[in-house]
């Protein structure tokens, strides 16, 4: 598994938002606020999401977990020129049940549970 360290971790930590993408019968995209992936903590290679509606996401994860996040900032040196954005791939699902679910409930009153996205590549975009 992929450590989330350098670049894509400086871009984590700064972030504004992050574009969410599944892919079911045709590609769905929803987004988050940065903060609050940054509230819950990163870890080295998941990445936990408080879920409110995500209604398709979550039809989508179940017959395909294949998921990708879009992340970016003008607050980090990019690879020509200002700004750094980066594409993380991974596996995700939806909890709504247990330990994860219940710290994301706890810290997102709104949150129905958690969405829990196992890191398995990342790279630099600009």
């Amino acid at each position: 598994m992929p450590v989330i360290e350098g670049t894509v971790k400086e871009v984590l930590d700064k972030t504004e938002w992050v574009t969410i993408v599944t892919s079911g019968e045709k590609p769905h995209l929803v987004a988050t606020w940065g903060d609050y992936i940054r509230e819950l903590g990163i870890e080295q290679d998941k990445i936990v999401i408080p879920a409110g509606h995500y209604e398709k996401t979550e039809e989508n994860l179940k017959s395909n977990n294949k998921i990708q996040l879009l992340i970016a900032s003008k607050g980090v040196k990019g690879s020509y020129g200002p700004g750094q954005g980066c594409l993380i791939e991974g596996e995700g699902k939806i909890e709504t049940d247990g330990e994860t679910a219940k710290k994301v409930k706890e810290k997102f009153e709104w949150a129905r549970g958690a969405l829990v996205i196992k890191v398995k590549n990342y790279k630099n975009m600009l």
